[in-house]
């Protein structure tokens, strides 16, 4: 039962740092788009 709460734990931490860096990915997208439309 452990080993098992440690693998969700390992699982969820990295899920969570993909989110960041989808979140993160899309508001640089959303920001150069944003320059791209301002500059057209």
């Amino acid at each position: 039962m452990a080993d098992k709460l440690k693998a969700f734990e390992r699982e969820n931490r990295e899920l969570r740092q993909a989110d960041e860096i989808l979140r993160k990915a899309s508001a640089d997208f959303a920001m150069a788009e944003l320059d791209r439309r301002s500059k057209a």
